[in-house]
């Protein structure tokens, strides 16, 4: 029985056995086999045990390898590549197969071989290999090398109280790579580390790599043998203040004080008033073990206190109960902001699925306007409303990622970010929170704010929200997050699609007029020092004041111009004047002066090659001229007026269209070979840019060419293609109101916008006539005047607008 489990070795020396042409190779993983050692591998694989079975019936001689493989997982699907290049050849000496699986194989190295090239790879790896010499001179240099080796090596056994038996070994060895491979075993060494020393060939270049980390070790176990003494006379030092400490407290006793630190005790106490979740109240008992050990006279004891009273003031479950009184929010809604109907339905959607299900995440708003329209405002009210607190952070030029995520603890000086420190002035973690110009967000070399913004905005994430200062979870679901933007193309994809993007358009005359009305004139009256009895403005100035002295969508220049009359009424009464006076429209003129602005379509005298567009700005819409005047020429096309990219091709397009469509305008083809086209948008110092004026350049280019005017009634908007499509564009409601603040009450817009005009509210679009044409055809049909203008015609236009 015996026997068939266990092969004892034939009489051969290992080292007489020439080297192989094709040797059978055994891969190691997480060790390197080196020349002159021997000791017992295990071998379990399949594969190997058979390449074992193999050797057996020759020479005995296998080829030991190592592996690049990190894990031990990764050698069933080693491939060619995983191999290293150089290895030993290991000999066989006996083989125990005693444990059920596994064959127990006693080798030594015998020389070192390099693989030249892998011939076969199944069932095993056998390769062509050639032996690496390993020759040797004696030196004075190499001798004095060998020597310090050895001594080292002695130092080495004696402080890691190793066998001394690797000593006498190492000194009966006279081979330097011998003994360099002897002592390289020894030293717990990578296997990266192991197989470059295997690697190495020149005798000498190997002893000083060998000294170097010999030295390295060496080293290591010193200060590690000091750092051991240390911590024998810290015990020792630590039992003596133990010792002491007992018996001062005993001391204390007596004399009726408290051995425990006061400041420690009542932050105790706070602590067990305080509700806390079960993870933040086990770090909050683990600092505070810490802070009693630490003496107030550290600056740690700062810094562990400072933490410690971060996390008592913040409101980890401390919320406030919300209003759910529908009808009581709506009315409060109405009270505070006059229209604005689809933000407030959005709000009271909230509330009413609130009121049906306690634990809904608080919804995540972006409300996208031009300035002034009212959507920080809006935020406080809607607080208000819920019965929640407000808090706001501006986030308008903020680069610094730790702004929102807060600095770690190691840095000096260091807070938690604005999320945390807002919630601290909160008092509860469920409050309407605003962030302020989300589309005004920075980036530099200290990060991205609105990628650390991913999770906060996150409804998935943003109940296990970190702060680098707090390094704790805090639940930010129960926030109702607000954020205020002039345009969305800055705000990063990402960030925008976790929030629902509600737009606030500008506001119309009757709107300014009722807000003026119900909030800015009592505002400024109270501000000035002035009641009813002393000051009454008519509706007809208000809508004068609008129309005449601001042009803006929302209503900070309204309200300025507001406080400018009730400035002047303030200084009338301080001269003495009594009685209430009323300002009408005539009035405007000794308060604000002459007139600034007039409706811009009567401002032009119109002929042929003037049309009308709509822009959208981030301040609103508004309307847009484009010029066009032709001449002697030869075909020459000049756009000017601070055009962009965008809209010089869409002027280069609409001219193509017209000279592919020439024969069905009735233009003659020659004409564009013996003129040339200007085309101008004034107000030439602003930069303008978009595909939205196709159709405008199409009227005006088309109407300076037949001489047909295009009706100076009509406002257009579209972009348009080269087959005569109108396409929809963006920004409608906006242009809308651009539009009727400049007296226009017909329109032209693409087909596929008009679902967005049924978004305006119904008393704006009252009294507009709405144009919806799919081509560019239809388009010129509906705002050209069927026949060529004359220079009466002309005249009399003029005196129409007039």
């Amino acid at each position: 029985m015996e026997k068939e489990q266990q092969q004892t070795e034939k009489r051969v020396d290992p080292a007489s056995l020439a080297v192989p042409e094709i040797l059978s190779i055994l891969p190691l993983h997480g060790f390197v086999f080196y020349p002159g050692m021997g000791f017992p591998l295990q071998v379990g694989e399949e594969a190997s045990k058979q390449l074992i079975d193999d050797a057996l019936l020759g020479e005995r001689m296998i080829g030991l390898v190592s592996t690049r493989k990190t894990e031990s997982q990764d050698m069933k699907n080693l491939t060619e590549e995983d191999l290293c290049r150089v290895g030993v050849i290991g000999y066989i000496h006996k083989i125990n197969k005693e444990v059920p699986g596994y064959y127990h194989v006693i080798v030594s190295g015998t020389k070192k071989i390099e693989i030249v090239k892998v011939v076969e790879t199944t069932p095993y790896y056998r390769a062509t290999v050639r032996e690496v010499p390993m020759v040797f001179h004696e030196s004075p240099q190499g001798q004095a090398m060998i020597l310090s080796l050895r001594t080292q090596f002695a130092r080495l056994v004696q402080l890691m109280e190793l066998p001394q038996e690797l000593d006498v070994a190492l000194n009966s060895l006279e081979n330097p790579f011998h003994i360099s491979y002897l002592i390289t075993t020894q030293l717990n060494l990578k296997v990266e580390d192991e197989q470059e020393i295997l690697e190495i060939i020149d005798f000498e270049e190997l002893l000083k790599r060998i000294m170097l980390e010999l030295g390295k070790r060496l080293e290591t176990v010193e200060t590690s043998h000091k750092i051991q003494e240390s911590i024998k006379k810290d015990i020792s030092g630590q039992q003596r203040e133990f010792y002491l400490r007992h018996q001062l407290d005993s001391i204390r006793k007596e004399l009726g004080e408290d051995g425990e630190k006061v400041e420690v005790k009542e932050l105790r106490e706070q602590f067990a008033a305080k509700k806390l979740p079960e993870e933040v109240r086990k770090v909050v008992e683990k600092e505070l073990g810490r802070l009693e050990r630490i003496s107030p006279a550290s600056p740690e004891y700062a810094v562990s206190r400072n933490y410690l009273d971060w996390i008592l003031d913040l409101p980890w479950l401390e919320s406030s109960t919300d209003t759910l009184d529908l009808d009581k929010a709506e009315s409060d809604l109405d009270r505070d902001h006059y229209g604005l109907k689809k933000i407030k339905k959005r709000i009271l959607e909230f509330l009413a699925v609130r009121k049906l299900k306690e634990d809904l995440h608080g919804p995540i708003l972006c409300f996208s306007g031009p300035p002034g329209v009212g959507k920080t405002s809006l935020g406080q009210s809607i607080a208000k409303t819920m019965n929640r607190e407000f808090v706001r952070i501006a986030l308008g030029g903020v680069r610094d990622e730790a702004e929102i995520r807060g600095h770690r603890r190691t840095y000096i000086g260091a807070l938690p970010g604005r999320i945390i420190q807002s919630l601290k002035r909160a008092k509860t973690n469920n409050p309407v929170f605003m962030l302020d110009e989300i589309d005004k967000l920075g980036n530099d070399f200290r990060g991205d704010p609105s990628s650390a913004l991913l999770e906060v905005l996150d409804p998935e994430q943003n109940a296990t929200f970190t702060d680098h200062y707090l390094d704790l979870e805090f639940d930010l679901s129960r926030i109702m997050f607000i954020a205020t933007a002039n345009v969305l193309d800055t705000i990063p994809d990402p960030l925008r699609d976790r929030m629902e993007v509600v737009e606030l358009p500008g506001y119309t005359l009757q709107e300014k007029v009722a807000i003026a009305r119900r909030h800015l004139l009592a505002k400024q009256m109270e501000a000035h020092g002035l009641s009813e009895e002393n000051l009454v403005i008519e509706d007809e100035a208000l809508a004068c004041l609008v129309e005449s002295y601001t042009r803006e969508a929302g209503v900070r220049n309204l309200e300025r111009e507001i406080a400018a009359i009730c400035r002047g009424i303030a200084a009338e009464i301080a001269r003495g004047h009594t009685g209430k006076r009323v300002v009408g429209a005539d009035d405007l003129y000794t308060f604000l002066g002459p007139v600034r602005f007039f409706p811009e379509i009567k401002a032009r005298n119109w002929g042929p090659g003037l049309a009308t567009g709509l822009a959208w700005t981030p301040v609103g819409g508004k309307i847009l001229f484009i010029e066009s005047s032709k001449m002697k020429g030869n075909g020459v096309l000049t756009l000017t007026g601070k055009l962009g990219e965008v809209m010089k091709e869409s002027a280069t397009a609409a001219l193509s269209y017209i000279r592919s469509h020439a024969k069905e305008l009735g233009i003659d083809e020659k004409i564009f070979s013996r003129i040339d086209i200007h085309v101008h948008v004034p107000a030439g110092a602003i930069p303008k840019d978009g595909p939205s004026a196709g159709v405008a350049m199409v009227a005006s280019l088309v109407s300076v060419i037949t001489g047909r005017l295009v009706r100076p009634e009509v406002a257009m908007t579209g972009e348009i293609t080269l087959r005569g499509d109108v396409l929809p564009v963006g920004g409608i409601g906006e242009k809308v109101l651009g539009a009727l603040r400049a007296g226009i009450r017909e329109i032209v817009l693409p087909l596929l916008n008009e679902k967005d005009v049924l978004e305006i509210p119904e008393d704006i679009r009252e009294g507009v006539v709405f144009h919806y044409p799919q081509t560019i055809e239809e388009a010129l049909d509906i705002f050209l005047e069927k026949r060529v203008a004359s220079k009466k015609i002309f005249s009399n236009k003029n005196k129409e607008l007039e």
